[in-house]
């Protein structure tokens, strides 16, 4: 396994000797129909994965939803910069589990009223932490910073640009 504090020091490292390289288009997500409402999503690298709505909806509920991967998406995301910024700051026996939920109304998805956001309402990141050595303070600290720099947890609070084409055939 890949030292985590060396790993991040080396990414660093060179990033700020060549900081023409740490803006980059990210890879792609391809969906297509796989029957019903069953989605199939696939990547460049033969990444995988499904979704499916609930019955209410018309879907058969043989996959978790697209927001139930947004909402894991942030958890593993903010779980994972935690982890390393743990590492980097030497923090010895750590550990970390994370809840996300959120808060929704269905009337927009449904768009049953022009006023309620199709999205979620609210969103919550709740941490479980601890570690062997550090306080407690230290620890909140740990998860704060791996809130403000997670990319998934980032673009969730952050109102990012979207283009979107339109290629009809």
């Amino acid at each position: 396994m890949t030292d985590i504090r060396t790993a991040i020091e080396g990414a660093g490292a060179y990033l700020t000797e060549h900081p023409e390289e740490a803006r980059y288009t990210d890879s792609a997500a391809t969906a297509r129909m796989d029957g019903g409402l069953r989605i199939r999503v696939t990547g460049p690298a033969a990444e995988e994965l499904l979704t499916d709505m609930p019955g209410a909806v018309g879907g058969d509920a043989s996959a978790p939803s697209p927001g139930w991967y947004l909402r894991a998406a942030v958890a593993a995301c903010v779980t994972s910069l935690a982890v390393m910024r743990a590492a980097q700051l030497d923090i010895a026996g750590f550990g970390c589990e994370v809840d996300v939920d959120s808060e929704s109304d269905d009337r927009g998805i449904l768009g049953l009223d022009a006023a309620t956001p199709a999205g979620p309402l609210s969103t919550r990141i709740g941490f479980r932490i601890w570690s062997t050595d550090a306080d407690p303070d230290r620890l909140r600290a740990v998860a704060e910073w791996a809130v403000a720099h997670c990319p998934v947890s980032d673009a969730v609070r952050r109102a990012v640009p979207l283009t979107v084409e339109i290629d009809v055939e």
